[in-house]
């Protein structure tokens, strides 16, 4: 009992995790998430003191060090866990956004040929990744006996992705006043499409610079550098200047990882979505 009160105080202190945790589709309580998340940090904790205690073992406050590695590791693992419900609902909502326009094309397409609201969603319920998933679960609390819009809210709600969200509560507000909902789907469809096309040059815009980074830290630079640093070590005579394959290989490995960070930011920044 203490040690459940426990962990109800601990996620008290993160106020969006059950959000998150909806939003990420991981069926956990917060309390239960917490207590996954402390086992976690101690595997990650047990894991880094064995190997910083290979590596600090001749050291003379061995021990001291160690303990404080255990704090430092313990924490840092057990935010990391914390964060893992946000990045993962992020990673949904980047996956709905490629593939919402494709669905709701799709459903705009049998609404328009006379096809009822309910048998658009369950046409949908597959082949489109997360927003399959998201329309299954409308139709599977609708099959339960939920109103329609109080479905297609209550998974509106839960959804990280906001142009699913305004996709969803368009048609559940056109829903509820009568109108078309072909007609407010189709807005939305429009509406999201440009707000994507925006993305993509913007997307377009940024990269300019990123290249021009790229060229100058990533390729100028360190050709010029090492190229210098040859020169500077035979004028030398290697007299002050170790340089031998150990330096050109942490040099080699400096300029990779330095590539791998702009690639990486390229990557994370490039949307995940097509023009429709």
């Amino acid at each position: 009992m203490q040690f459940k009160s426990f962990l109800n105080a601990v996620a008290l202190r993160f106020p969006n995790l059950k959000k998150q945790l909806l939003q990420a589709d991981m069926h956990y309580t917060p309390a239960g998430y917490v207590q996954r998340a402390l086992f976690t940090a101690a595997v990650i904790d047990a894991c880094l003191l064995l190997i910083s205690g290979v590596l600090l073992k001749e050291h003379p406050l061995f021990i001291p060090i160690l303990l404080l590695l255990l704090i430092v590791y313990f924490g840092g693992g057990f935010l990391y866990a914390m964060q893992f419900p946000s990045v993962k609902a992020k990673g949904r909502a980047k996956r709905m956004e490629q593939e919402i326009v494709f669905a709701g094309r799709h459903m705009l397409i049998e609404l328009k040929s006379g096809v009822p609201l309910f048998d658009s969603m369950l046409g949908i319920s597959r082949d489109y990744g997360e927003v399959s998933l998201e329309f299954n679960k409308i139709v599977e609390k609708v099959t339960l006996g939920m109103p329609m819009g109080a479905a297609m809210h209550e998974v509106a709600d839960a959804n990280p992705s906001q142009y699913f969200k305004r996709v969803v509560m368009q048609m559940a507000n056109s829903l509820a006043s009568g109108s078309d909902v072909a007609l407010a789907l189709e807005a939305s469809l429009n509406q999201v499409s440009n707000e994507q096309t925006l993305e993509l040059k913007a997307y377009g815009q940024k990269l300019n610079p990123i290249v021009m980074f790229f060229m100058i830290f990533g390729i100028i630079m360190p050709s010029l550098g090492v190229a210098f640093l040859i020169i500077m070590v035979s004028f030398l005579g290697g007299s002050t200047i170790s340089f031998g394959p150990s330096t050109l290989f942490w040099i080699l490995a400096g300029i990779g990882l330095i590539q791998f960070l702009f690639l990486s930011m390229v990557e994370s920044s490039r949307p995940k979505f097509d023009i429709v």
